[in-house]
């Protein structure tokens, strides 16, 4: 029988796995094309099975009180998090449908952007995804999903590097939850 724990338990234990396995000091070009010198790749602990746990079970501790009728984000950060979100939700008796947006609409087929259960107009949703530099990938979710009339109630990640994300997504009256910031890994002495 699984022990129940605490949210800041299992961010506590959450960010030792991060810490350990998915922060790196090292320079290294973004995808904001900023240079940087540490990264965080965290779909080295988001694509294994204790990572995608930890995450998909922080994220709907984080949702439990909102009305919203999917969760997703931009591919390829948000992948491995909503097939966890999907699965987690299902076992606790409260299923929650997700999706994710493709960089670009299918070519083919009904040219779709955004992948899954079909979101009705004016739903809201939630936004995940890995990690937030300047929000670039939310801004362009948040622009997608308009374009089909869904609003976004919040934008959650995994970490904030704390270099514009927030302050991107307030443009949209979005607000970011962030799970850790950039300045935890960078101030740990784990």
């Amino acid at each position: 029988m699984a022990v129940a724990t605490t949210l800041s338990e299992d961010k506590k234990e959450f960010f030792q796995i991060l810490y350990k396995n998915a922060f790196f000091r090292e320079k290294i070009i973004l995808s904001s094309g900023q240079e940087s010198d540490y990264y965080i790749d965290a779909r080295r602990v988001t694509l294994s099975a204790t990572g995608a746990y930890f995450s998909a079970k922080i994220i709907l501790q984080l949702v439990k009180e909102d009305k919203f009728s999917a969760i997703g984000g931009p591919t390829l950060g948000a992948d491995p998090l909503v097939g966890a979100i999907g699965v987690l939700s299902h076992q606790a008796g409260k299923p929650v449908n997700t999706f994710i947006i493709r960089k670009a609409p299918k070519p083919h087929g009904k040219q779709q952007q955004i992948e899954g259960p079909i979101i009705p107009e004016g739903s809201q949703v939630i936004l995940i995804d890995d990690v937030a530099t300047t929000g670039k990938a939310f801004v362009e979710s948040i622009e997608v999903l308009k374009k089909y009339h869904i609003g976004v109630a919040k934008a959650i990640c995994l970490v904030d590097r704390e270099q514009g994300a927030q302050k991107a997504l307030a443009k949209y009256k979005v607000p970011l939850v962030t799970i850790f910031k950039a300045t935890e890994f960078l101030n740990s002495k784990s």
